[in-house]
């Protein structure tokens, strides 16, 4: 199983990345999964994640309204759009899985590393002023 994140870079603040995700070994269609980073000399925080169903969403306060999860479950992908992007924003991003199917949490449990069990390589997003 493995989860492949891409399309990070270098960009200028306000500008927009699209992340990506490419799962292989198994199917994530129905598993809830996110997207995590972790700036230089700090811990991974939570970004965003997706319900099994794609019908909810979740985000960390510092992203809402400017990135936007999706999965498109077809081609077992899930994607982060980033726009309007800050120097703040600079980081690794992580995609994570939940290994179970079909299954919902509590809303807080969504935040939390511990809940996923697949993690992709990371993906280097440099916003610069």
């Amino acid at each position: 199983v493995q989860l492949q994140a891409f399309g990070g870079g270098l960009v200028q603040a306000g500008d927009s990345l699209r992340l990506s995700c490419a799962a292989s070994g198994r199917t994530f269609s129905e598993s809830v999964m996110g997207w995590f980073r972790q700036a230089p000399g700090k811990a991974r925080e939570f970004v965003a994640s997706i319900s099994w169903s794609g019908s909810i969403t979740y985000y960390v306060d510092s992203v809402k309204g400017r990135f936007t999860i999706s999965r498109d479950s077809a081609k077992n992908t899930l994607y982060l759009q980033m726009n309007s992007l800050k120097p703040e924003d600079t980081a690794i991003y992580y995609c994570a899985a939940d290994r179970a199917s079909r299954r919902t949490y509590i809303e807080s449990q969504y935040y939390t590393r511990g809940l996923y069990d697949y993690w992709g390589q990371g993906t280097l997003v440099t916003v610069s002023s």
